[in-house]
């Protein structure tokens, strides 16, 4: 299947394009940076910006799925990047028409989540992730209220580790929930498997290793 991925340069979304390739797709991406990956007929890269209308519509034009691992890196600072993102998704998806999952990365402590993070995960999310996550919330608020056919994933801490293919998937949320870490190739792992075949469609599945 062809499966566009959007922010694809580093972390998840580098993983995710790995996974994807690995598991025979033909892949579409759209990032600002270069794709530091072999040459593969199976991948075509495109250089834009996720909230340039032009970019974003020539980058998901001929996808099946769609997977979202848009980022900001180390940066903590305030950002408007993922509600910017959403708002032009919607308004794309609604020009064309687009029927095709949407599998969109958050992270847990989005939305209703924040309240079943551990005491000190709900520090550390205070003092150094809240502007981050307030405007990742926004995002899943923007495509929840849409008709994007839509996947939304919040992952625990994200680490650099082997995929394992062994992890949890929680899509409803309760105390003691302890959704703590997972690799990047695990979660890549789940993105790609929703995008061929979306079983958690208009849920937010959390996952962890633990």
């Amino acid at each position: 299947m062809n499966i566009a991925i959007i922010g694809a340069s580093a972390g998840v979304g580098l993983e995710t394009v790995k996974r994807a390739l690995d598991r025979n797709h033909k892949v579409t991406t759209l990032s600002r940076s270069e794709i530091n990956l072999p040459q593969n007929a199976n991948l075509t890269s495109l250089k834009g910006s996720a909230t340039n209308k032009a970019d974003l519509k020539k980058s998901i034009e001929n996808a099946d799925a769609v997977i979202v691992t848009l980022g900001k890196g180390k940066s903590m600072k305030a950002t408007t990047l993922f509600s910017d993102f959403a708002k032009l998704l919607v308004e794309v998806q609604q020009e064309t028409g687009a029927q095709i999952p949407f599998i969109i990365l958050t992270g847990f402590g989005a939305g209703e989540s924040g309240k079943y993070n551990t005491f000190l995960m709900k520090l550390f999310f205070k003092f150094l992730l809240k502007d981050v996550y307030a405007d990742k919330t926004k995002m899943e608020e923007i495509i929840a209220a849409s008709k994007i056919k839509w996947v939304i994933a919040r992952p625990g801490l994200l680490k650099n580790k082997s995929l394992t293919e062994k992890y949890r998937v929680e899509t409803n949320l309760f105390n003691g929930i302890n959704i703590g870490e997972i690799s990047r190739a695990d979660v890549a792992d789940f993105l790609v498997k929703q995008a061929e075949n979306p079983t958690e469609l208009f849920k937010y599945p959390a996952l962890s290793n633990q």
